[in-house]
């Protein structure tokens, strides 16, 4: 058991790291479409939504960091850190370090949304469906454990759930940011 504790630890972060992913975006839809906000406040569903995204980077990091100390497949930092350069699994590999640069590029971006343009932190931040999209495919392709513990229609029914609360938002928020204020009307000009 000892000799595989990084294997464990590397297969167990990536399930929870899946799972925030998908929890992460199911809080963000539900700050954006506000469909709960009568029933709790908008800055909470934003707290818990940028927590889940804080942890996933967190577990995130475990993943890589057990899968280079692990010796049973030994990964090389090139190996986790470089998309499909891996001997094990390339393809699906490397669709797990893309979907780990988006993570990252989505979190660095929201940190830095007070001093970005709205448009660019929207253009980034919508990387979070490709984003679920690759974490998805490495975990089903590349996890080892996928089957045995999520089993293929627990991981399809939640990128159901998530793909159809994607297109409700989208459909509410059709180019209108809620959380803008809209400019009040002017005052008709009248001429003596």
């Amino acid at each position: 058991m000892r000799s595989h504790l990084t294997w464990y630890v590397a297969r167990g972060s990536g399930i929870v790291t899946w799972g925030l992913l998908v929890a992460s975006m199911a809080w963000g839809l539900l700050y954006a479409t506000r469909v709960m906000r009568r029933r709790v406040s908008l800055w909470w569903l934003l707290g818990v939504h940028r927590f889940l995204g804080v942890l996933a980077i967190a577990f995130t990091a475990v993943h890589v960091t057990a899968l280079v100390l692990d010796r049973f497949i030994d990964f090389s930092l090139t190996d986790v850190l470089v998309p499909f350069t891996s001997s094990w699994h390339p393809i699906a590999t490397g669709w797990g370090i893309i979907a780990m640069y988006l993570l990252l590029a989505i979190e660095g971006t929201s940190l830095l949304k007070a001093r970005l343009p709205h448009h660019w932190w929207r253009a980034v931040h919508l990387a979070s469906y490709p984003l679920f999209a690759l974490a998805t495919v490495h975990a089903l392709s590349a996890g080892t454990d996928t089957r045995a513990i999520i089993g293929d229609g627990l991981a399809i029914s939640f990128g159901a759930i998530s793909i159809a609360l994607a297109l409700i938002g989208l459909d509410r928020r059709a180019g209108v940011d809620p959380r803008r204020p809209v400019p009040a009307p002017r005052a008709p000009h009248l001429t003596p």
